[in-house]
Order: C-alpha cells, then structure tokens, then sequence
C-alpha cells in the first residue's frame, strides 16, 4: 500500500506516505484503540459504510449483507478505515472502496486468515465496478470457502 512520494529536504530527496496512506493509518490507531475498549464493530463498519458515496455505499450495503449471511461467525469491524470481517481476531476478508484511494474500482480482498489456498498461486483480491448477481454468487462462494 506504501506509495512513494518526492520530497526535499536540506536538498536530500526522501520517500513518505501519500495523504491518503497517513489517513488510513491514523484510522487503523483509532480502530486498535477502540478494541482495546470493546467498541461495537458492527456500528464502527455501518457508520464507515455510511459516509462513502452512493455507488460505494450500495456495493458495501450489499458486501455487507452477502458476508454476514454466507459466515454468520465472521465478526464486522473496521480495519484501515475500510469494512472488514474477522475471526479469530484476524481479518478473512475486506471491501475497500473506489473512492477511499482514488481508484477506478472498488476492490473485496481476502488476508491469509482466509483458507482460499489453491497450489502455488490464488488470487486474494478482486476487482469490483458493479455488484452484479454473478459477482455476488462468486463472492458468496469466496467467503463460504474462505472461513471453512
């Protein structure tokens, strides 16, 4: 996620986070914080998904819906400002949307809590313009896989 930028300073150039990285890391603080004090991730999760735009906000309603129903076990939380779901305390899978980094798709994403180890190479993360009935059986599927 780390994204090089140019800066200079007493004429050495040096590499840092993009505002938008520093944003989603001060967000991941507040996040370990709020655990520490047992907050509700549910509502954390609801509230985020609550102030992306409309396109976003559909696709995370509908994310959301779809998770909570293929791996009820699977607790809603924030993790870097985006909606994810955990076990064990370790995220299995997340919805980042398009417009959280500037992107031109959102992205549902899958960690190594998820089992979806298929040989050497498997894919962890996929593309999403649309939340389509075809999308939504395959993430569906993913998710199902992912937490057995």
């Amino acid at each position: 996620m780390a994204t090089t930028t140019k800066s200079t300073r007493k004429g050495k150039a040096s590499s840092g986070f993009t505002a938008e990285e520093r944003a989603a890391m001060r967000e991941r603080a507040r996040e370990v914080k709020a655990q520490g004090e047992k907050a509700n991730g549910e509502r954390d999760l609801l509230a985020k998904i609550a102030e992306m735009p409309p396109a976003d906000r559909a696709i995370a309603e509908r994310l959301h819906a779809i998770v909570t129903a293929a791996a009820p076990g699977l607790v809603p939380k924030t993790w870097y400002g985006m909606p994810a779901y955990t076990k064990d305390g370790k995220v299995v899978c997340f919805f980042k949307s398009a417009d959280k980094f500037k992107s031109r798709y959102a992205t549902v994403g899958f960690e190594e809590a998820a089992n979806l180890d298929d040989g050497a190479m498997w894919p962890t993360s996929f593309a999403l313009k649309e939340l389509t009935a075809t999308c939504e059986t395959k993430i569906r599927a993913l998710v199902k896989k992912a937490v057995s």
